[in-house]
């Protein structure tokens, strides 16, 4: 058999496998649209779905264009190309093209080369600019409620323009953002909703006991689970409408800027996140939130993040709660810049009482998100404080606004 021939039977059999075994639920709706939104919890299997779509379009198509665009480079490597539902696991290796001149996948740039001729194109939604210019017949866009920067997907639509019908699936957990929301009402959107008990036979049963004992009942849960957007958690002290009101796209010039630490003293799956939020204040008393490098991070890690992100925003001081470690977190900081302009705090207060100043600031639109930070905004609308999940984020936020807002005691300088 050809090489051509073996892969035209390869690229059907992933076909007919994909219709036989995929559930309803992650095959195209049969309504006309423009975009095919699957909104899907944890463990749905959306990435599947996302990887096996534009694969088969791809195949079936000679010399087509399409585009997957996800959170990251790191989630695009690692997610939709990598990883064992991704692009590179799904198609069969007989499709991809084999010549001395060009190779089937290249990582540097992420992308796929078929037999056809077709092109599968990996972006980072966390650089619009590279999606102006480029055109499409498809596109996959992953985990569109974590990305930074929603414009990247006006750039995406700009380009989305070739062939008869080009479309767009959308595959993501939902969050309560500007951009999902809009996607639900348009016209053109087909919406599928799921939820990750509806692929148990592909889950560990201990794993979805787990989930359900920690998350049934909970917010975070009918988030994370069953795919629903919550808007609004009783008792919490922000709102996603009062974020997005002041949610601009760049920082203007500002006076001065703190690294703000919330740190945890083990990184096991188990263990706390480190809360790493970069905050600054301009002229005119507007304060904004600039990066948030939190995540679940070894000591000396997030020690030499903390050194990295102070000089690259050039940071008026580093704050860092010291409820958990003491004097050893001034030391690891020290460890590895002793001249570092840093300051120690030390909450005495309850996380809402500490949290209602910085509330307000918000309700005074004195506060301004550039671009979306999923993760810190989720903690931000759904922590009551009856949870006992620890909002690290939100707590590094706090701190940091806390330092910019209002002088608190003697900066701590060591000068060698």
């Amino acid at each position: 058999m050809t090489q051509l021939k073996k892969a035209e039977a390869e690229a059907f059999k992933l076909r007919t496998d994909w219709l036989k075994t995929a559930r309803d639920k992650q095959l195209q709706p049969k309504d006309e649209h423009f975009i095919w939104l699957l909104l899907a919890g944890r463990g749905f299997g959306k990435t599947r779905t996302g990887a096996q779509d534009i694969a088969l379009f791809a195949l079936r198509h000679e010399n087509v264009n399409c585009a997957v665009v996800a959170p990251t480079h790191g989630d695009l490597r690692r997610v939709c190309f990598g990883g064992p539902s991704g692009l590179l696991s799904i198609i069969p290796k007989d499709c991809f093209i084999s010549s001395r001149d060009q190779k089937g996948y290249s990582s540097s740039v992420s992308e796929i080369r078929l037999y056809n001729g077709s092109k599968i194109t990996g972006y980072a939604a966390q650089e619009p600019d590279r999606l102006r210019g480029p055109q499409f017949h498809r596109a996959w866009c992953d985990e569109i409620a974590s990305w930074r920067y929603p414009e990247a997907f006006d750039q995406l639509m700009f380009g989305l323009r070739l062939g008869e019908n080009p479309q767009c699936i959308i595959t993501t957990t939902p969050r309560p953002t500007k951009l999902v929301k809009e996607l639900v009402d348009r016209d053109d959107v087909a919406v599928t909703k799921g939820n990750t008990f509806e692929n148990a036979d592909n889950l560990a049963e201990s794993a979805l006991k787990m989930l359900k004992d920690k998350y049934e009942g909970t917010n975070l849960g009918q988030q994370e689970l069953y795919a629903e957007i919550i808007d609004k958690v009783e008792g919490a002290l922000w709102t996603p409408d009062l974020i997005e009101e002041t949610r601009v796209d760049k920082e203007v010039e500002l006076q001065k800027i703190i690294v703000g630490i919330d740190p945890a003293v083990t990184a096991n799956e188990n263990s706390d996140e480190t809360g790493i939020i970069v905050v600054g204040k301009d002229f005119n008393n507007h304060f904004y939130v600039l990066e948030d490098l939190s995540g679940r991070h070894k000591p000396e890690k997030w020690g030499r993040m903390a050194i990295t992100s102070y000089y690259e925003w050039n940071a008026d001081m580093i704050v860092c709660e010291v409820n958990n470690g003491g004097d050893l977190v001034e030391r690891l900081i020290r460890n590895y810049d002793y001249n570092v302009p840093y300051r120690s705090v030390r909450a005495t207060r309850g996380k809402i009482l500490r949290a209602e100043p910085i509330s307000a600031l918000y309700e005074q639109r004195r506060v301004h998100h550039v671009g979306v930070f999923p993760e810190l905004e989720e903690q931000m609308c759904s922590y009551t404080g009856e949870s006992n999940i620890s909002p690290d984020r939100l707590d590094a936020l706090v701190w940091g606004l806390t330092e910019l807002s209002k002088s608190r005691g003697e900066v701590n300088w060591r000068i060698s």
